[in-house]
């Protein structure tokens, strides 16, 4: 019996649909760097929801590492977020800094994400965050 290698190639609306996420991800990260910027959490969740739904539609092709990228992007900043709010107890520069450090990396994923989009290339194994 042969073992072939075979890949899968993602359905052309996958990249449209991940398009979509990482602008959306995008603006929400840019409105979280730039001070007045606010972009609506709602915009968040809303690319989330569309991540987790096509998610399982692109398993096994070179797209499916995106969706997961952005899924755990959000959710380690969430997190991140959540476990530094206490720094805005103390003072207010403490908490601006955790979270201007935390709004960065997360835009940083994103356009990391977008390039490699682009160039048709997956993320790198999911135990690089």
């Amino acid at each position: 019996m042969q073992n072939d290698i075979v890949t899968i190639e993602p359905d052309p609306s996958l990249k449209t649909w991940g398009w979509i996420s990482y602008v959306m991800h995008l603006v929400v990260a840019v409105g979280a760097v730039l001070p007045g910027a606010q972009a609506s959490i709602a915009l968040l969740v809303i690319a989330l929801i569309i991540d987790l739904v096509k998610q399982g539609d692109a398993a096994g092709t070179w797209q499916a590492s995106h969706f997961s990228w952005r899924i755990r992007s959000v959710l380690w900043a969430g997190v991140l977020y959540l476990l530094t709010s206490w720094l805005w107890l103390l003072l207010l520069l403490p908490g601006w800094i955790a979270w201007a450090l935390i709004s960065v990396w997360f835009l940083y994923r994103i356009v990391k994400g977008m390039m490699r989009m682009q160039a048709g290339r997956s993320m790198e194994p999911s135990h690089v965050v």
